[in-house]
């Protein structure tokens, strides 16, 4: 059995295989030390007493699911190898064999994958300058396609699509680009040496499509075929797209602007997706995901997307409806994948079934919205498909409620099939026979305690108390089981009728397994039509979603223009910090870009909200060009084909590379890619380094966007010199988020008004983080004298050096700020290590709160 053992390891050596040995898997060796260290299960050993025994550990079959699925998340692979013989009826060693291989990116287990996201196996391609992606979602049966000649846009779109899996060719594993992929993108990587002739070597029927593309192709489809060990017959045409398709956004952009994960908990609550997903069904939330990360970069989709929407937001009572019953539809991608791999059970048919019996009401209602509208030509819903045949036949084969096994039967209705019912009657006249023996025994003995009962392993039984047996003289009765308070007895009458009743039990199970797998078969005919469905269903989920959102939360549809810089926001709110401090204490603002002026410098202090009004245009551009309305009382919109942003600033620790490296590379990539269809938002760009050279990088990128990139820019900045550039560049306009004192404390308005700001506040903010007065005053009277220039004239050589420097050679502070008090001191210790850009808007003020009680 060892050698059987590992001679199946050896096909499989980074995985941990799962051996099957009568009711348990088993694990041998090292699969057994760290799988009982992961799943945190006995360790033991095999042959205990023989010199090096061999560490053993086990999990029983009918719970390895659980098992299977803990490994995956923890980053491993799992071989399954299962018993191909029974071993009642084989003499020697049972044949064994590996099923399946579960993988990160292939795992199907029950609960295994979050319902509303994708889990994507990507397979990647490296030529000479040109980068190829294939990703494939196998729960759902999804597959996609690009390439790109651009490595930072490659790496971009691979941490888009976030697989958790990546697959690349094993001849291809020591190339420089692979190992920068590595570093750059978290998931697990494969690498695979494929075949010469597999079963998946096909043709792809892609348009324009290279020899490349249809070896990557082929490449993906043999590495699932070694993992799944079966044809993927639900797998939909091959999706191929161009990145130039959508509205681009770097992975840094995402990640700052929380479109599908939270910056700080990393988890999909707290983000722009948590905040606008309302949608009823898996499949909506999926694709609302899609949508997302790919904003429409055409006009006409995008106008059908605003049409429905707006549409729907009009007919609110069959809104509501349809949203009760896309909430009764299950995930029916999902379904039909369990449907396709033969592994759905009579619960998954029964929610099809279910499913299925939700779409005449949805087609009611769409028509009674397409027969009320006002001024369209054609009905703008497509009504779904209906199979009422399928619904039919499966409402005629499955009974209702049925269980989750397809082999202990009662799944078939009485009526569809003749020889089954006539075991259900052989099975129903068996039990009454059984009842009517139970009170003829207990008659004739006189014992009322008398029963007659079963089990797997005895069959079926009388069974009476030890004492009552000791008293009992019945030739009829055959002792068949010794109890502790009971024995068992057996009579030839008994015998005959239990062979009876376990004989149609038997068959009876047999055709019903049977039936069921023809039904299944049956609508496995339908994968491809089935699939459409659950793609319109999802569609019209996230419409009806935008609806909602948009009704509710006060959204706006745009005006699209097709004027490049042409951009309109009367009213725009931030909707997450809206949601947060509520619609009535959210400040809302304008903006206009036009060709004439596309440049914006904002300048204001710290904390007035300067990021929070970059962020939220650029939520406004986004949200309309998924479909969805903007969160504003008025707005006009072009569509942006990319938003650059650089808002607050993190060091690339792992690569070595310093906050100002990494703003200046992103830079460089924003101001060499950005067209005049771009939005560039970019906050406080050289705050990295000495003032000096800050003021003048800052004011050489502004001169390059306006002459150069011709983008509608917002820049943000901090160097108040900056502003008066606006005499010198035409399209430059100063804008300011406005601030004010009262009573010589600071008071932000969050309103964003005409003209440079006056002041930056920084001893201000500093005063509302807590800092002990004494510093404060310090503060103040270093910049009155930098500001007055006596500084300088103090030390001539100042000219050479930058505010920072200047201030470090300043006068000591006096004595009393130097001995500080305990809570001060920890308080400044805590500010040196906190990360501010890891930070919210909210967290932070919480932050200076807790500061602020602990130094009073």
């Amino acid at each position: 059995m060892m050698e059987q053992y590992n001679e199946m390891k050896a096909q499989y050596p980074d995985a941990i295989l799962f051996f099957r040995l009568g009711d348990f898997y088993e694990m041998f060796g090292d699969d057994a030390v760290e799988a009982a260290n992961l799943l945190e299960i006995t360790l033991t050993s095999r042959n205990k007493k023989a010199e090096n025994p061999v560490p053993m550990c086990g999990v029983p079959h009918h719970s390895a699911t659980d098992y299977i699925k803990r490994l995956v998340e923890a980053g491993r692979k799992v071989a399954v190898c299962e018993q191909m013989e029974d071993p009642k009826q084989t003499k020697g060693m049972v044949k064994r064999e590996v099923v399946r291989v579960v993988t990160p990116g292939t795992i199907l287990e029950e609960d295994a994958i979050p319902t509303k996201e994708n889990n994507y196996l990507a397979a990647c391609y490296y030529a000479t300058n040109k980068y190829y992606l294939t990703f494939i979602d196998v729960s759902t049966g999804e597959i996609q396609l690009t390439h790109t000649d651009d490595w930072t846009q490659f790496i971009n779109e691979l941490q888009t699509v976030a697989p958790t899996e990546i697959a690349i060719a094993k001849h291809q594993e020591d190339l420089e680009a692979v190992k920068q992929t590595q570093e750059t993108v978290k998931a697990y990587y494969s690498f695979f040496e494929q075949p010469e002739q597999t079963e998946t070597q096909i043709a792809w029927e892609l348009s324009n499509a290279s020899e490349d593309e249809g070896n990557l192709l082929n490449f993906l489809f043999a590495y699932l075929y070694s993992i799944q060990k079966q044809a993927l017959n639900h797998v939909k045409p091959v999706h191929r797209y161009e990145l130039s398709q959508f509205l681009q956004m770097n992975h840094y952009a995402k990640v700052q602007l929380e479109l599908t994960r939270s910056l700080r908990t990393q988890k999909r609550k707290g983000s722009l997706l948590w905040l606008i997903d309302r949608t009823k069904t898996a499949m909506g939330g999926r694709l609302l995901h899609q949508w997302l990360e790919k904003p429409l970069l055409r006009m006409e989709p995008l106008v059908t997307r605003h049409q429905k929407v707006e549409q729907l937001m009009n007919h609110y009572f069959e809104r509501v409806d349809l949203m009760v019953s896309l909430s009764k539809i299950y995930d029916l991608e999902r379904l039909v994948t369990k449907i396709s791999l033969g592994s759905a059970n009579a619960r998954d048919v029964d929610q099809l079934r279910y499913s299925l019996g939700q779409i005449p009401l949805i087609n009611q209602l769409l028509t009674q919205i397409n027969q009320e509208l006002d001024g369209v030509s054609s009905e703008i819903f497509e009504l779904l498909p209906t199979f009422e045949a399928l619904h039919q036949l499966i409402d005629e084969v499955l009974v209702d409620e049925p269980g989750i096994s397809i082999t202990e039967g009662n799944i078939i209705k009485t009526g569809y099939n003749e020889e089954l019912d006539r075991y259900h009657d052989a099975l129903a006249n068996g039990q009454q026979w059984l009842a009517e023996l139970q009170m003829r025994e207990r008659e004739l003995t006189g014992l009322k305690t008398l029963k007659v009962g079963y089990n797997k392993v005895f069959g079926y039984y009388i069974e009476i108390s030890r004492l009552q047996a000791a008293q009992l003289e019945d030739d009829r009765y055959i002792r068949k089981q010794t109890l502790a308070n009971n024995e068992r007895f057996i009579t030839e009458e008994l015998k005959e009728m239990e062979t009876t009743i376990l004989s149609a039990q038997e068959k009876s199970v047999d055709l019903e397994y049977r039936l069921f797998v023809e039904l299944r078969n049956k609508i496995n005919e339908l994968i491809s039509p089935l699939q459409y469905l659950a793609s319109q269903v999802a569609e019209l989920d996230v419409l009806c979603n935008f609806a909602t959102v948009s009704e509710t939360e006060g959204y706006v549809r745009a005006d699209l223009t097709t004027t490049n810089k042409d951009i309109y926001l009367k009213d725009s709110r931030h909707p997450a910090v809206e949601k947060l401090i509520g619609q009535a204490a959210f400040v809302p603002n304008d903006l206009t870009v036009t060709p004439g002026q596309s440049l914006l410098l904002l300048t204001g202090p710290n904390m007035s909200g300067k990021s929070t009004y970059m962020r939220q245009v650029a939520f406004c551009v986004i949200l309309n060009q998924i479909g969805c309305f903007v969160p504003a009382r008025e707005a006009r919109l072009p569509l942006i084909d990319q938003i650059f942003t650089r808002i607050g600033s993190a060091d690339d620790i792992s690569s070595g590379q310093s906050t100002f490296m990494v703003e200046m590379m992103e830079t460089n990539y924003a101001i060499s890619q950005a067209t005049e269809r771009s939005l560039l938002l970019f906050d406080e760009l050289g705050r990295g380094t000495a003032t000096f050279d800050g003021i003048a990088l800052a004011e050489a990128i502004l001169y390059h966007i306006a002459n150069k990139v011709r983008a509608a820019t917002i820049f943000s900045t901090h160097f108040h010199e900056l502003t008066e550039l606006d005499e010198k560049i035409p399209t430059m306009k100063n804008v300011h988020v406005g601030a004010t004192e009262h009573e010589g404390e600071v008071v932000f308005l969050h309103k964003i008004l005409d003209g440079p700001a006056d002041k930056s506040y920084g001893i201000h903010v500093a005063k509302l983080a807590g800092l002990p007065q004494t510093l404060l005053d310090h503060s103040q009277t270093t910049l009155t004298e930098l500001e007055s220039n006596a500084y300088r004239l103090r030390h001539p050589d100042a000219e050479q050096m930058s505010l920072f420097d200047q201030v470090v050679v300043a006068e000591p502070l006096p004595e009393k700020v130097n001995q500080l008090d305990e809570n001060t001191q920890q308080v400044l210790n805590e500010l040196e290590k906190i990360d501010i850009n890891r930070m919210t808007p909210f967290e932070a003020m919480q932050q200076l709160l807790d500061w602020q009680a602990q130094l009073r």
